[in-house]
C-alpha cells in the first residue's frame, strides 16, 4: 500500500523507444511497434535487448490505465505496483498476437521457445566417515514425467483450447482502489487453467494423466560421495528434475550436510581430536591407541623424557582428511592434550616431601623463606569465577534500579508534606 504519492520520474522514454509522440493513438502505437519489432527481432539478427525494450514500452502504452499512470508518474510508479507489472515475461508473446503462432517459422513464438525448469534441491546427511572413506547411497525420488500415452498433450485429440478466463496468458489481473485516484493491480495464476493458458474438455482429456500432461514416477538415483568432499558441497544430476511441456528439465541437486562426530572435528582438510592424560602420563610418558575414521588403529606415544603440558597440541602429518579429487594427499591430524590432576589429599605429607625432593625446586622458595616474618597470613578458598561475575552483575543492576527510584520517592515525600 502506498503511504504517499510516488515521485514523478521520466515519462517520455517509452515514447522515444517506439519513435512516437506522446499524443500517438492506438493505431500509431501498433504500427510503430510492429515495424520496430520486426526490424530488431533476434531471429532476424536484431538486438535482443532492444527487442525487449520495445515490448515493454508497447505493453505499457497500449494499456490505457498503465499509460495514464506512466504519463503522470513515470516508470517508477509501475514498478511500485500502481499499474501491475511493467512488461510481459516473454517479449515474443506480444509479437505473436500480431502474426500468430507461426511467426518467423514458429521459432520466435512463445510456444516455440522452451523455458528452463526449476532445479530440485535435496539435503543429504552424511557422516564424517562417509566423507573420509567415500560412499554411495541409493535414493528413491518421485518426479513428474511427460505422459507417455498423450506425449504431454493432455488430450486424446492432441489439441487444446484457449482458456477464456485468462485469454491464454495463464495469469489473471485483479484491481482495487487503494486511494482516490490510485488503483493497485495484482497478478495471480489463473485458477481455471492453473497457469497453462489452455483448457481441455472433459471428454477429450487423456485417460492416463487426466489432462495434467504429466504422471508421477519413481526414480532411483545412486549418489556417489567422493573422498574429501566438504560440508554443504553439491552433487548435481543434470536434467533429472521434473518434466513439463515446452520446458527444459532442471537438475536434481543434493547438498551434503555433515553430521557431528563424537570424537573428531574437521576444519578444511585437517582433523582435530582431544585426549586427556593423567598427571603421571603427562610427566612420565604415555601411549594409547586411537581408532581412525577408516578403522585403523594409530599408536600415539610420547618421546622418552618428554613432558606434556596442559593445553599442548601435537600433529601427525598425512592423517587428516583426504583432499577432494586428490585422495592420496591428506591434511594433518591435531591432538589437543588435557591433563587431569589428582584430587587433594591423594598423598600423605611424607610422600609429598619425597615428591618435592624429586621435582625441580621452586624458584621463589629461598627468597620467600627470608620474608615470612614480614608477611600477613591469608586463607584460600574455592570459587567459580563465572558464577561470581554473574552475581556481581545482578547486584550492580539492582543498585542502579534503586538509585533511579530514589529521586521519585523523594518527590513523593515532599508532595505529601
Amino acid at each position: 500500500m502506498f503511504r504517499r504519492a510516488p515521485k514523478r520520474s521520466d515519462n517520455t522514454q517509452y515514447y522515444e523507444i517506439l519513435g512516437v509522440s506522446k499524443s500517438a493513438n492506438q493505431d500509431e502505437l501498433k504500427k510503430a511497434y510492429r515495424k520496430a519489432a520486426i526490424k530488431n527481432h533476434p531471429d532476424k539478427g536484431g538486438d535482443p535487448e532492444k527487442f525487449k525494450e520495445l515490448a515493454q514500452a508497447y505493453e505499457v502504452l497500449n494499456d490505457p490505465e498503465k499509460r495514464e499512470i506512466y504519463d503522470q508518474y513515470g516508470e517508477d510508479a509501475l514498478k511500485e505496483g500502481m499499474g501491475g507489472a511493467g512488461a510481459s515475461d516473454n517479449p515474443f508473446d506480444i509479437l505473436e498476437q500480431f502474426f500468430g503462432g507461426g511467426a518467423f517459422g514458429g521459432g520466435s513464438s512463445s510456444r516455440g521457445r522452451k523455458k528452463q525448469g526449476e532445479d530440485v534441491m535435496h539435503s543429504l546427511k552424511v557422516s564424517l566417515e562417509d566423507l573420509y572413506n567415500g560412499t554411495s547411497k541409493k535414493l528413491s525420488l518421485s518426479r513428474n514425467r511427460l505422459c507417455l500415452k498423450c506425449k504431454g498433450k493432455g488430450s486424446k485429440s492432441d489439441t487444446s483450447g484457449r482458456c477464456y478466463g485468462c485469454h491464454g496468458t495463464g495469469m489473471k489481473v485483479s484491481k482495487r482502489q487503494i486511494a482516490p485516484g490510485m488503483i493497485q493491480q495484482m497478478q495471480h495464476v489463473c485458477p481455471e487453467c492453473r497457469g497453462s493458458g489452455e483448457v481441455i474438455s472433459e471428454r477429450d482429456r487423456c485417460p492416463q494423466c487426466k489432462g495434467n500432461k504429466v504422471t508421477q514416477e519413481k526414480k532411483v538415483l545412486e549418489v556417489h560421495v567422493e573422498k574429501g568432499m566438504q560440508n554443504s558441497q553439491k552433487i548435481v544430476f543434470k536434467g533429472e528434475a521434473d518434466e513439463a511441456p515446452d520446458t527444459v528439465r532442471g537438475d536434481i541437486v543434493f547438498v551434503l550436510h555433515q553430521k557431528e562426530h563424537p570424537k573428531f572435528k574437521r576444519k578444511f582438510d585437517d582433523l582435530y581430536v582431544e585426549h586427556s592424560l593423567s598427571l603421571t602420563e603427562a610427566l612420565c610418558g604415555f601411549q594409547f591407541a586411537l581408532t581412525h575414521l577408516d578403522g585403523r588403529q594409530l599408536l600415539i606415544k610420547s618421546n622418552p623424557g618428554e613432558i606434556i603440558k596442559p593445553g599442548q597440541s601435537k600433529a601427525i602429518n598425512n592423517e587428516g582428511m583426504p583432499h577432494h579429487q586428490r585422495p592420496f594427499m591428506k591434511g594433518q591430524l591435531f591432538i589437543h592434550f588435557n591433563v587431569d590432576f589428582p584430587q587433594s589429599g591423594f598423598l600423605s605429607p611424607d610422600k609429598f616431601q619425597a615428591l618435592e625432593a624429586i621435582l625441580p625446586p621452586s624458584p621463589n622458595k629461598q627468597s620467600l623463606d627470608m620474608m615470612l616474618d614480614e608477611c600477613e597470613e591469608t586463607t584460600l578458598h574455592d570459587v567459580n569465577i563465572e558464577e561470581e561475575m554473574r552475581w556481581k552483575e545482578r547486584h550492580q543492576q539492582r543498585e542502579a534500579y534503586d538509585d533511579d527510584d530514589e529521586p521519585a520517592m523523594h518527590r513523593m515525600a515532599c508532595n505529601q508534606q
